[in-house]
C-alpha cells in the first residue's frame, strides 16, 4: 500500500462523526440512568438508534481501515510509545464494536425492542431472560465507563501531539495541512 500523510477522507468524516455520537451516546447514558423524568423516554428514543449507528459505523470504519492506505506514525516516537498507539486503537475498535452489541442483548434479555424510529425494530439476539439481563446490565456500564476512561486516554494523547510533540499526528487525521 501506498504511503501517506493523511489519512483517508471518509475515515476522518467518520473519525469526527463517531466521536461526537460517542460522547453524546455516554452523557445520554448517563442522563438517562439518572432521570425518572419525562425525558426518560427521550433519551431512551435517542440512545436506541444512535447505538445502532455507531454499530454500523464501526463496521464502516473497519472495513476502511483495512482497505485503505493510513499514514505511518513519526520516526521521532519511541516504538513502545507506537506499540501503546496501536493497541489503544484496537482497544477502542473492540469497545465501539461491544458496547452496542452487549446494549441490543440487553435489552433483547429484559424483553423490551430496539426500536429504531418509524416502526424499524430490530429482532432479539437472545431470548428473554432475566439471569442474561443481571450479567449484561451491569456489563453494559462497566463496558461504558472503560470506553469513557479510553476515549479520554485517547483525546490526551491527541492534544499531546497536536499542542506539545507538534509531530503531525493529529493532523493525519484532523486534515489540516501543518504534517
Amino acid at each position: 500500500m501506498k504511503q501517506v500523510s493523511y489519512f483517508h477522507p471518509a475515515l476522518r468524516i467518520i473519525h469526527w462523526l463517531m466521536a461526537a455520537a460517542i460522547v453524546a451516546m455516554l452523557f445520554i447514558g448517563v442522563a438517562m440512568v439518572a432521570t425518572v423524568s419525562s425525558l426518560h423516554s427521550l433519551l431512551v428514543a435517542i440512545h436506541k438508534p444512535l447505538g445502532v449507528m455507531i454499530l454500523v459505523l464501526v463496521f464502516v470504519r473497519l472495513w476502511l481501515r483495512f482497505y485503505t492506505a493510513t499514514p505511518v506514525l513519526p520516526s521521532s516516537i519511541p516504538a513502545w510509545q507506537r506499540g501503546i498507539a496501536h493497541l489503544s486503537h484496537w482497544v477502542l475498535y473492540a469497545l465501539m464494536l461491544i458496547q452496542p452489541l452487549i446494549g441490543w442483548a440487553m435489552l433483547s434479555a429484559a424483553g423490551y425492542p430496539v426500536s429504531l424510529g418509524g416502526g424499524v425494530i430490530l429482532p432479539a439476539i437472545l431470548p428473554v431472560d432475566n439471569d442474561w439481563y443481571a450479567i449484561l446490565r451491569p456489563l453494559h456500564t462497566a463496558v461504558a465507563l472503560v470506553l469513557f476512561l479510553t476515549v479520554m486516554m485517547h483525546l490526551a494523547a491527541a492534544l499531546f501531539h497536536a499542542l506539545v510533540l507538534r509531530d503531525g499526528v493529529f493532523e493525519s487525521m484532523s486534515g489540516s495541512r501543518r504534517r
